[in-house]
């Protein structure tokens, strides 16, 4: 299905919204778009067709649970889990007769169906060739999202790359910032199979190529951001979807092999005895910024494209966003595989919006005996993209792990010594609450025993006088679930003791009392306290003990003080001079009743005026 096709199939369904006056891709779309993806449900995706280039842009393309399964052909994510887990039951299962082996031949005819088939001509993704100095990465609409981003970055590319010593293609998704007509940045993490292809050129002496594809199939940008095992291609899995081999055509300056009907095709080279270029900052999918580091760059040699190519382009930021519904997605897809092939007793996992793929994760298990829920913690951990996440939760198979009310009533009655796990392992790099880079501490908790309708009565003291630098947020939550609110009324420097302030006001009942910044206790919805209590802490340095209450410590962490990160980002926002824009403009964009700029709410957490503290 070319873009077109699928955007056509958007507009059909009520699903597209065509914006046809002129809009800048320096900080507006991205501000429209934050509106509109921040609505219930995701709002609709978003066609700006005015930008000032020769190519309109797609926006928030899979930014719904409708428009996700749309992307991917289908009516419901789950008709690909139930797929894909027949396939691996059939292929996994014992086969002890002849006709068991048998019957698995035409499973194994329709699976050779979708390896993708190499064709000799060229295809529409090269209807348009520019070489040499006609190289210019400014003809493309690349949008600069948000006020403290490092410049233009490349948000949806699919970057393909070859292993050294195999040959074995690879497809991430890494952001690339642009430096200038012809050279980006390619941000590519320590873990990531791109940064291992970069590796091994570099022990060679060799020039790595690279070449990078934009639009083409729905399908090839969401396999691009798939959890694959590495050395497996991404458009076996984009044939699977599809139920037919993706047609590749092999590029003009290099051996890499492309997707025939993708929109643009970046053609290039990473030099790897090159020193590495500063990239960043960048708004990114957590919620803060990811900042200044060091990354290789990539030296255009050649931009093909259709003749009538769009682009398309996404925004991360805050949740929830369009990267959510794709994690949704995942989530769905790849259940099947976690549950046969890594853990069988595992019969669901849910990744709230709140944890940002990796910060939170919960699962149900079919528990049969003692230590099990440890034993799948362990587990989980050590598998794939599982490896990043930092908060498990593991109940039993009887819980509806996405319903945020049972999750809390079973949690308020956990006992710190025995149901909390914990470990230090692989964390996201993107994690800026730890103190090491990449690596940190990680906690599981194990609910697989508790009974959600025991006994719960705490007593909620009346009214409640500040103590210790804590002042009082909210006891909403503290009858139902045990659930204390704080923030800090002083500045980092002075110690706050929430001990203190729990004593005095009579809040010994308690069984998580979380303290925030002060900018927090704003109009910020219990979603956002769940993403930042989730983001702002290391476990091992934030999680402690009071009698059997646990004090979690949300405040953003001063840079290098303590044990806390060398460096601490800001909330990603847009400038207030972009929200006043979009506010005076909004009727021009035929967008319906004014939706309110989610910034303005998150602009009460900065820090400073800069992507840092």
């Amino acid at each position: 299905m070319r873009l077109r096709e699928y955007i056509a199939k958007l507009e059909a369904a009520g699903e597209l919204q065509r914006i046809t006056c002129r809009v800048d891709t320096r900080f507006e779309i991205a501000e429209i778009t934050d509106r509109i993806s921040k609505m219930e449900g995701g709002g609709k995706a978003l066609l700006f067709e005015n930008n000032g280039t020769d190519y309109p842009i797609l926006m928030n393309m899979m930014g719904s649970d409708r428009r996700m399964a749309m992307a991917l052909g289908v009516d419901d994510l789950q008709e690909i889990s139930e797929r894909i887990d027949a396939l691996l039951k059939g292929v996994m299962s014992p086969k002890n007769t002849l006709m068991d082996k048998l019957r698995m031949l035409p499973l194994l005819k329709d699976v050779s169906k979708w390896f993708p088939k190499r064709r000799t001509r060229r295809g529409e993704c090269q209807q348009v060739v520019w070489r040499g100095e006609e190289v210019d990465l400014g003809k493309l609409p690349i949008l600069t999202s948000w006020g403290c981003d490092g410049g233009p970055f490349i948000t949806l590319p699919m970057v393909c790359t070859l292993d050294p010593e195999t040959g074995i293609p690879n497809m991430g998704m890494y952001r690339m910032q642009i430096f200038d007509r012809r050279t980006t940045g390619m941000h590519w993490h320590k873990h990531k199979t791109g940064a291992r292809h970069y590796d091994g050129y570099k022990r060679q002496g060799r020039r790595m190529p690279v070449s990078v594809c934009l639009g083409g199939d729905p399908a090839y940008i969401y396999s691009a951001t798939a959890p694959m095992p590495d050395n497996m291609d991404e458009m076996l899995l984009a044939g699977m979807l599809r139920r037919k081999p993706v047609e590749l055509v092999k590029c003009l300056t290099n051996d890499i092999w492309v997707p025939a009907d993708c929109d643009f095709v970046i053609e290039g080279y990473v030099d790897t005895s090159e020193e590495l270029a500063v990239e960043g900052a960048f708004g990114d999918h957590t919620g803060f910024y990811s900042l200044t580091d060091l990354y290789p760059r990539l030296h255009v040699e050649a931009i093909t494209s259709r003749r009538d190519a769009i682009y398309p382009a996404t925004i991360v930021g805050v949740p929830p966003m369009e990267d959510a519904y794709i994690a949704k997605a995942t989530e769905r897809i790849f259940l099947a595989p976690i549950r046969l092939a890594i853990q069988p007793e595992v019969r669901d996992l849910y990744m709230p919006i709140e944890g940002t793929a990796h910060n939170i994760a919960i699962v149900s298990i079919a528990k049969r005996y003692e230590g099990q829920a440890n034993k799948v913690t362990q587990g989980l951990w050590g598998a794939g993209q599982m490896m990043f996440n930092k908060y498990l939760i593991v109940a039993s198979e009887q819980t509806d792990i996405r319903s945020h009310s049972d999750i809390m009533r079973l949690m308020r009655h956990i006992d710190p010594e025995r149901n909390l796990i914990w470990a230090d392992g692989i964390l996201d790099v993107l994690d800026h609450a730890t103190p090491t880079c990449g690596y940190g501490s990680k906690l599981g908790i194990d609910l697989t025993d508790i009974d959600p309708d025991k006994e719960f009565n705490p007593r909620v003291p009346g009214t409640a006088s500040p103590m210790g630098g804590v002042e009082l947020f909210d006891t909403q939550f503290m009858a139902e679930y045990g659930l204390l609110l704080l923030f800090a009324e002083r500045e980092w420097r002075e110690r706050v003791d929430v001990e203190q302030y729990i004593s005095h006001n009579g809040f010994d009942d308690a069984r998580f009392v979380v303290l925030f910044d002060r900018g927090a206790a704003g109009n910020m919805r219990p979603s956002d306290l769940v993403w930042l209590a989730a983001a702002n802490t290391d476990p091992r340095r934030d999680i402690r003990l009071h009698g059997n209450t646990l004090l979690i410590d949300a405040r953003s962490k001063r840079p290098g003080y303590g044990s806390n990160p060398r460096r601490f980002p800001n909330v990603v926002t847009s400038l207030p001079e972009t929200i006043h824009l979009v506010d005076e403009r909004w009727g021009e964009y035929n967008l319906g009743t004014m939706i309110e700029s989610p910034s303005r709410r998150y602009r009460k957490l900065w820090l400073s005026d800069n992507a840092e503290w």
